[in-house]
């Protein structure tokens, strides 16, 4: 039983209920159907950018691309048995105990790495005393070891451009969000975050390479610094024992001449085993034979 107050209100609710049935009805059937959602490509976001973004993303593709090249270049050139062959340390060993100065500076100049390179300039100053040869040493293991760094300094220096390059497609991506919805307003969302989408691409990518670019760098810088450290302790070991006052006036390398070094009277050691080149001359020598029948040079033939 309906009390009479709710009696005398009942038609007008039952009628304001059907206003609003109807009102949603009608707003259900008007709305448009929500678009199919759909997944953009990164190809696709990168095109719908234009010249100017997809000339950012050649520009970061081609950093990516250098980058890996200087890292592959300086896995394989960075090594202690690169800059110091160990074949070659046994053969200037043996060439420099048996006195053979010139052989062991063409078997330097044969050879195309830091130790060759260093002692090969070190020789070239034999007859001119040990502080020549040590300051020609320490100027061409300076001049080596920089242009073993300048490889590896291209790595920092991507590592500083790629976020820039990133940083650049940001500004010109934000520029098209505010464009876009100064437009159009929110009512596009889909546009508005595509722009957005473009945004952070190029901002992400521009960090995907400065990252492992500068943690290359610093490890690289380290290796070289321990395989130049590496290649020095074995120039000054093969230097350490080199008769210089003996050797004043010796020229060794392409204009060989053995100088005063012919008449100091000094024995000079041969080796059998290893040589039948005089020290002196260079000259042909057959094992045994004393002294050398082109300079003169005295010879101690040793087994």
């Amino acid at each position: 039983m309906i009390p009479p107050k709710l009696r005398r209100h009942l038609p007008l609710a039952l009628s304001t209920l059907a206003l609003a049935v109807s009102c949603a009805t009608g707003f259900a059937q008007d709305e448009p159907a929500a678009p199919a959602s759909h997944d953009t490509s990164i190809f696709q976001t990168i095109k719908e950018g234009g010249p100017l973004i997809m000339a950012i993303w050649a520009a970061i593709i081609g950093t990516s691309v250098t980058m890996v090249t200087f890292i592959i270049q300086n896995i394989m050139s960075l090594r202690k048995d690169k800059l110091a062959p160990p074949p070659l340390i046994a053969a200037l060993e043996q060439n420099i105990m048996a006195g053979n100065y010139q052989e062991a500076w063409a078997t330097c100049k044969a050879n195309n790495n830091y130790l060759a390179n260093v002692l090969k300039a070190g020789l070239t100053r034999l007859g001119r005393g040990k502080e020549a040869v040590e300051g020609a040493c320490a100027e061409h293991g300076l001049r080596e070891a920089t242009m073993l760094r300048t490889r590896n300094s291209y790595l920092s220096v991507i590592g500083v451009v790629s976020p820039m390059i990133g940083l650049l497609g940001t500004v010109i991506g934000m520029m098209g969000a505010f464009a876009v919805l100064a437009g159009s307003g929110i009512s596009d969302p889909r546009a508005l975050s595509g722009k957005i989408g473009e945004v952070l691409l190029a901002t992400a990518s521009g960090l995907f390479i400065a990252i492992p670019a500068f943690v290359s760098y610093y490890v690289f810088r380290n290796i070289s610094q321990m395989c130049i450290v590496h290649a020095d302790d074995i120039v000054n070991t093969l230097l350490l024992d080199i008769p210089y006052d003996e050797l004043a006036g010796v020229q060794i390398g392409e204009n060989f001449s053995a100088g005063a070094a012919a008449a100091t009277g000094g024995a000079r050691k041969v080796s059998m085993a290893l040589t039948t080149a005089c020290p002196v001359c260079n000259g042909s020598v057959t094992p045994g034979v004393n002294p050398c029948p082109h300079c003169g040079a005295t010879l101690d033939w040793q087994a």
